[in-house]
């Protein structure tokens, strides 16, 4: 009997009817955004990581040391239908960045949000400079939080409307997101910890929520057992990350770093969003999403995440203070909203990789390059392919046939990898990452030309080691496409095969 009154209570509280869905307003703001995405698609080069996903793409498997299936997946799927386009491959990335600001503005119509409400909520996305950004090239964060942004609005829409097909799509789409990363149970968590302190404590009792549970879990037995059979290197990631972050003080950074990636409107509608969640009576329904962000950032903030993590629950909070801002503060929001929203196009304009590569200048010291990796990873790409093609066509023609190609890292790796055979390289090998993975180099390649590093890991493992080109380029990364180092290693030690699996590193 107390069940049934809860449920009824909640229920109640549950608004049933939503406003009308601002169309127009929605898709023309959405649509400016997609043009300013498209507008990038073109620029510089590949990124260091859509390169590793277009070589991870031509070696499928049921799981990667970094990543799941579905990202390689997809870059394989659009290197078939454009070989080698950059447009392409990023296309995916443009498409669901530009779903995921329409279903944030449908978050904001669930809360009961007015049309202004909802535009805002586009906007406020919109103009973020990681939400949008993000969009820019092929990556797991923009699908990540795009399905992120889509779970929410089924629970939110459960919520109001207790259809319990809408759990077993929830449970859908977060099978679909585990083929990309392995966060979305923290979503469920604090989902989970929001709903237990706040309610609907009925959606933990749903059959369909533990049934799609079920479901979820089976859908990641061969990525499981992928893992297992590798060790988990996905483990080993998690671990790898908190060591960059803690180099980098992520603890004490890692809040003003999400305030930031929300951008101006953004983050004033995220602080918002949280506080109306926890205080609008119009808002009491979905009060467990007011701690969802919090419970997210002291989880990323103990296992020393990065700041981006919970960004995916952003959409749905900021839907929440666009709400909150149209309805209580309508004294100064005409004018105050109207510097804010040119305050925020500016900020994105400037984050977005428009400038022509002639007007970018060199990255002032190593540490500024990888600040800005999003620019200065898309460069250099070529210029260390035609160096390393000059050492290995520099061996005698007898000695090629043994010789292989070890890249210190996994995007060096990638970029070789790439266009292997337009330039007449062997196979390319790298212990870095999931590349580590892709094979190991036969016992009988005796020659190895060595692309990057100092020169001391190639003297422990070959008994010879000497200095045979360099590669640079401008706008590199030092130590990945600026003032690179090739090295030619002779007799190694011991065979690959017995020395590879001591090699493998995810730094």
């Amino acid at each position: 009997m107390t069940r049934t009154l809860d449920t009824a209570a909640v229920r109640a509280e549950s608004p049933r009817e939503v406003p009308p869905f601002a169309l127009g307003w929605v898709l023309g703001i959405a649509a400016v955004g997609a043009l300013a995405l498209v507008a990038t698609l073109g620029q510089y080069g590949f990124f260091g990581d859509e390169l590793y996903f277009v070589s991870a793409g031509h070696r499928l498997a049921a799981s990667y040391a970094d990543q799941g299936p579905l990202v390689p997946a997809i870059a394989r799927l659009m290197d078939l239908l454009a070989p080698g386009s950059m447009v392409a491959l990023r296309l995916p990335s443009v498409v669901l960045t530009v779903a995921a600001m329409v279903v944030s503005a449908l978050i904001a119509r669930e809360f009961g949000g007015s049309r202004t409400a909802q535009a805002l909520t586009v906007i406020a996305y919109a103009t973020s400079p990681f939400l949008l950004v993000q969009g820019t090239q092929l990556s797991t964060n923009a699908i990540d939080t795009a399905l992120w942004v889509l779970i929410s609005w089924l629970v939110i829409r459960w919520v109001r409307t207790r259809q319990d097909s809408l759990l077993m799509w929830a449970a859908v789409v977060t099978a679909l997101d585990l083929q990309v990363k392995w966060l979305v149970p923290f979503l469920w968590v604090a989902i989970a910890v929001g709903v237990l302190c706040y309610g609907p404590r009925e959606l933990l009792l749903r059959p369909a929520l533990w049934a799609g549970a079920a479901g979820v879990f089976v859908t990641m037995i061969p990525s499981l057992i992928w893992q297992a059979r590798h060790g988990w290197p996905q483990l080993g990631m998690g671990a790898q990350v908190a060591a960059e972050q803690d180099s980098i003080g992520g603890r004490l950074m890692f809040v003003p770093m999400a305030l930031a990636s929300a951008g101006v409107i953004g983050a004033i509608l995220l602080l918002g969003g949280i506080l109306a969640l926890l205080s609008m009576p119009e808002l009491r329904p979905y009060r467990f999403l007011g701690l969802v962000p919090v419970v997210l950032t002291l989880a990323f903030v103990i296992t020393d995440g990065r700041a981006y993590y919970a960004v995916g629950c952003y959409g749905a909070v900021m839907a929440a203070g666009a709400v909150f801002a149209t309805r209580k503060a309508q004294g100064w929001r005409r004018w105050v909203g109207g510097v804010l929203v040119l305050a925020s196009v500016a900020l994105v304009a400037v984050t977005l990789p428009l400038q022509p590569e002639s007007a970018v200048r060199p990255a002032a010291s190593e540490s500024a390059a990888w600040q800005q990796l999003s620019v200065y990873g898309r460069f250099g790409w070529e210029e260390l392919a035609q160096a390393t093609e000059q050492a290995y066509l520099a061996l005698p023609e007898a000695e090629r046939a043994n010789a292989v190609v070890i890249a210190d890292s996994y995007w060096q790796a990638s970029a070789l990898d790439l266009d292997r055979t337009g330039h007449g390289l062997p196979r390319i090998y790298s212990p870095n990452r999931g590349f580590g993975y892709f094979g190991t180099p036969p016992d009988s390649a005796t020659t190895v030309i060595w692309v990057g590093g100092d020169g001391s890991e190639p003297r422990d493992y070959c008994a010879e080691v000497t200095a045979v080109g360099r590669a640079d380029a401008r706008l590199g990364i030092p130590g990945v496409t600026r003032d690179i180092t090739l090295w030619r290693c002779d007799h190694p030690r011991a065979p690959w095969s017995r020395e590879w699996p001591d090699m493998l590193r995810l730094g």
